[in-house]
């Protein structure tokens, strides 16, 4: 079989999915690269020894041939210069942020972002003498307004975390690059296939591949892609904090980004159909997903996105804690748990996001939604009789302890 990775005719998403980071004939015919454990690389002579670099793994902490195969394929999706992998999404964020940023340096950061990086700007960013501030993640000229001499870069998360508002990424990154600010974005939701980061004026991506990538609950792994400006900072932030990606995890991505396409098209169909039936119900306020066509940022995103995450949010009409307990007791196939991004569907109770730019005027609980891989019409059973059993439970105080319990796991969203 022929190397194909560098096969400039090859365009179709698909087969690039089936063929990118593969090299049989390196692995003894090996359809998947296999898994690599070690810290230790030989080398036959004192000359190879000399002329050993860190693009050729001579340390397990540099990389192997499994994890150069993954960030190449996702390097070639994003459309960046290289890619490197890190134990976590979280884990892609903060080094992305520390890659770009040091001391007396300032970093503005929309206003919707993922509540545990937002944890780390205000508890680490600012403890290293970095000036953080926010901004409203749907008014490019506020950001205008805030940048300042010494910003050196703009966090972008769109849709933004929990409530889903679309950013005009393009606008965003064209103003912080007038005041020569590198851009980095949290790409998780739309994934490289439904948004392509460096055509819109990105310098670094962010996946993390614990969701969509992996797409079975059963690994953790971020990766970062940079563009060639950003690419050395990004590099040697890693390698100086030591971080790399377990070689399980890895060769769990690998194999779930081949079925990538497949399962991206579902989640988009399923969580369209699930929130449009969802928009019918009584006891919703309102649905927060910005491929409905009267979603604030349907504009934005039918412009700058080609598809849609199965992620979205649900907020309700006022209703009790002993309503909400009933809700998550009658589901069925949705599970209650942190995460999202696997075949399987999810519903957790947000507390409000924190904001400090933007306000925040929901009538009632929020519910995340992950819409699975399962039948939509069961989907939408499952959770309109949920809906409709709180809605019966109405006036009525009594809660039990497990219920209780229940309720107050799901609190925390990651």
């Amino acid at each position: 079989m022929k190397d194909l990775n560098d096969d400039k005719n090859l365009r179709d998403t698909e087969t690039l999915l089936c063929h990118l980071g593969r090299a049989p004939a390196e692995h003894a015919g090996m359809v998947n690269v296999p898994i690599y454990r070690g810290s230790t690389i030989i080398s036959e002579t004192l000359e190879e020894w000399d002329d050993r670099n860190k693009d050729n793994p001579s340390y397990g902490r540099f990389g192997s041939p499994l994890s150069r195969a993954l960030e190449a394929a996702i390097c070639k999706l994003e459309g960046g210069f290289r890619s490197i992998l890190f134990p976590s999404g979280q884990s892609a964020c903060t080094h992305s942020l520390l890659a770009c940023v040091k001391a007396g340096d300032a970093v503005l950061i929309s206003d919707g972002v993922y509540a545990p990086v937002r944890a780390f700007a205000d508890n680490v960013l600012s403890r290293l003498h970095i000036e953080v501030r926010y901004f409203c993640p749907t008014k490019p000229s506020e950001l205008a307004a805030k940048i300042s001499a010494n910003t050196r870069a703009i966090y972008l998360e769109s849709p933004s975390s929990m409530t889903f508002e679309v950013q005009d990424v393009p606008a965003l990154a064209a103003i912080a690059h007038l005041s020569n600010a590198l851009v980095i974005m949290d790409n998780t939701w739309a994934t490289p296939l439904y948004f392509r980061p460096f055509e819109h004026g990105v310098d670094i991506s962010i996946q993390a591949a614990t969701k969509y990538i992996v797409g079975h609950s059963d690994a953790l792994l971020g990766v970062a892609t940079a563009n060639e400006a950003a690419w050395a900072a990004l590099k040697s932030t890693a390698h100086h904090f030591g971080e790399i990606g377990g070689p399980d995890d890895i060769y769990l991505a690998l194999r779930g980004l081949r079925t990538l396409a497949l399962r991206m098209k579902r989640h988009w169909e399923n969580g369209v159909v699930l929130a449009q039936s969802l928009q019918t119900h009584p006891a919703v306020d309102r649905v927060l997903h910005p491929a409905l066509p009267d979603d604030p940022g349907h504009v934005i995103w039918k412009r700058d996105f080609l598809g849609a995450g199965g992620l979205f949010g649900v907020v309700l009409k006022p209703m009790s804690r002993p309503q909400l307990s009933v809700l998550f007791r009658r589901l069925r196939i949705f599970g209650i748990g942190l995460s999202w991004g696997g075949y399987e569907s999810l519903a957790l109770l947000s507390e409000p996001p924190k904001r400090t730019e933007t306000s925040l005027a929901f009538p009632g609980p929020l519910i995340r939604i992950h819409a699975g891989m399962e039948n939509p019409s069961e989907l939408i059973a499952d959770m309109h009789n949920a809906l409709n059993a709180a809605r019966e439970a109405a006036g009525n105080g009594i809660v039990t302890r497990e219920e209780s319990e229940l309720v107050s796991k799901c609190q925390i969203v990651s």
